[in-house]
């Protein structure tokens, strides 16, 4: 009788082993330079910050993620990104489910403070996430997206709330 609850504790033991280092990597992760493939990460500091005109976002189509942090909170992830007639653009699906807004709560905070950092190939930009929630646009920025990536966002969704779409446009201001 004695012998399963040592079975149990050896076990808990065991499994908490994995467990506490996901965790630790997690938490180490958010003071780094920017995310890794699993976990979000720290400000974007590294890279030079692009001054002058306004880039020709055209060759993102050949990058299949960015980083992109919110000044708040100041976190950075990895994502999706397109270019559509000439303006950057990110997304976020799922938003529709409680799970998709548990999950993904950088879309709520963006619409919030949109003030971002995007870094792209070690350059960073300084860049206004603005949310669009309908128009023509969409059907553009949304087929662009299915042309990238395997994706079924589509005007409907974006407009309906189940994708958010926000343009990355130029800041105004110049300090992060």
């Amino acid at each position: 009788m004695r012998v399963v609850p040592r079975v149990l504790i050896v076990v808990g033991c065991l499994l908490l082993i994995p467990l506490t280092a996901v965790v630790t990597a997690a938490v180490k992760q958010r003071f780094a330079d920017g995310p890794n493939r699993l976990f979000s990460g720290g400000p974007l500091v590294s890279g030079e910050l692009h001054a002058g005109p306004e880039p020709d976002w055209s060759f993102v189509e050949d990058i299949p993620t960015i980083e992109l942090q919110l000044l708040d909170p100041p976190r950075s992830r990895r994502i999706w990104t397109t270019e559509y007639d000439g303006k950057l653009y990110v997304w976020s699906g799922y938003m529709g489910t409680t799970v998709g807004r548990l999950w993904k709560r950088w879309p709520i905070q963006a619409e919030r403070d949109g003030r971002a950092v995007l870094r792209i190939g070690g350059k960073r930009y300084e860049r206004q996430l603005v949310r669009i929630e309908s128009g023509e646009v969409l059907d553009g920025v949304s087929s662009a997206i299915r042309d990238k990536y395997p994706s079924q966002v589509t005007r409907a969704a974006v407009e309906a709330g189940d994708s958010w779409v926000f343009e990355a446009a130029p800041r105004q201001d110049s300090a992060p």
